[in-house]
């Protein structure tokens, strides 16, 4: 396991967090367009431009391209999820195996949680700088 994976991980988890910020987006301007119904515009026309003419109906191309979307998103977060999945058992399993225990809290505070290195040397205590914690980690993970 290199840093690289690490590093995937965290992307992955980016990743499925975007994709569910964007089909809560398309489901809310869906709803919008259904509760809304027929939209209706006005014209000119005729007559040198000078009769107004209604226009309504539903916007069926629209509607049908943000449903379209939707489904597409769906699809890529079930696929997204699973793959995260796997990729956090094998982070899991890959922690776990570090003998270090200092090396897996750090760990896991900055790939699984997501914390940011100052945060993580908050939660290591004493004396750890967010530096230090990011030098740490990355002494650790170029041996490996």
């Amino acid at each position: 396991m290199t840093k690289d994976i690490l590093i995937q991980y965290s992307e992955l988890v980016k990743e499925v967090k975007d994709l569910r910020k964007r089909i809560d987006n398309i489901e809310r301007q869906i709803d919008k367009i259904e509760t809304e119904g027929n939209v209706i515009d006005s014209v000119k026309g005729g007559y040198g431009g000078i009769q107004h003419f209604k226009i309504e109906g539903f916007p069926d191309p629209e509607y049908s391209k943000k449903k379209t979307r939707l489904y597409l998103n769906k699809a890529q977060l079930e696929s997204a999820e699973l793959e995260l999945l796997e990729l956090t058992n094998q982070v899991e399993d890959y922690i776990q195996s570090i003998d270090n225990s200092r090396m897996r809290r750090i760990i896991r505070y900055r790939v699984i949680d997501g914390l940011t290195w100052y945060q993580v040397a908050q939660k290591m205590g004493g004396r750890t700088t967010d530096e230090s914690a990011r030098k740490e980690f990355d002494r650790y993970m170029e041996e490996r």
